[in-house]
C-alpha cells in the first residue's frame, strides 16, 4: 500500500518519537538520522519537522492532556503507543485544520501498525477522549449531524 506524504510523515515523526522516548537523544539528531535512513521520498518534509520536533518540546503540556484520559502514569503506557497519543495530542491541539476524525484514524492505523496487538483499541478509546474536550464544538457539529 502507497502511502500519502503526510501520512509518511506522521509515521516517521512517530518513529522518531519513540526513540526520543527511549534514548533521550538530542531531537535534532533524531531528525537528521531520521532523514538519511528514510531517504525522506514522498515524505511531507514540513510536516514531519513539525511534529516531531514539537511533540518532543511539548510532551509535558501533551502528558497533561493525555493523562486525564489513561488509567495509569504515561511512563507505564507502552512506548510506542505514548508516542502516538503524543502525536495525537499534539494534533488535536496545534492543527485545527486537520479534521479530529483524520487524527483519530490516522493514530489507529499507526497503532495497528507499530503498536501492541490491541493497542490501536487503546489509542481509539483515548483519542476519542481526547478529541471530545480538545475539539469539542467540531466533534459535537459532527455528532449532531450523524444521521
Amino acid at each position: 500500500m502507497k502511502l500519502n506524504s503526510r501520512t509518511r510523515a506522521r509515521r516517521l515523526a512517530m518513529q522518531g518519537i519513540y526513540e526520543w522516548q527511549m534514548s533521550n537523544n538530542n531531537i535534532g539528531d533524531i531528525e537528521t538520522q531520521l532523514l538519511i535512513d528514510s531517504g525522506s521520498r514522498n515524505l511531507d518534509l514540513k510536516l514531519f519537522r513539525e511534529l516531531l520536533l514539537n511533540v518532543a518540546k511539548e510532551s509535558d503540556e501533551l502528558d497533561k492532556h493525555i493523562s486525564e484520559y489513561i488509567d495509569r502514569p504515561m511512563a507505564e503506557i507502552d512506548p510506542v503507543e505514548s508516542a502516538i497519543l503524543r502525536l495525537g495530542a499534539y494534533e488535536l491541539l496545534r492543527r485545527p485544520a486537520v479534521p479530529y476524525r483524520v487524527v483519530i484514524n490516522e493514530a489507529v492505523e499507526l497503532a495497528k501498525t507499530f503498536g501492541a496487538e490491541a493497542g490501536h483499541k487503546y489509542v481509539n478509546g483515548v483519542m476519542d477522549k481526547l478529541a471530545a474536550k480538545l475539539r469539542k464544538p467540531e466533534v459535537a457539529g459532527h455528532l449532531k449531524n450523524k444521521p
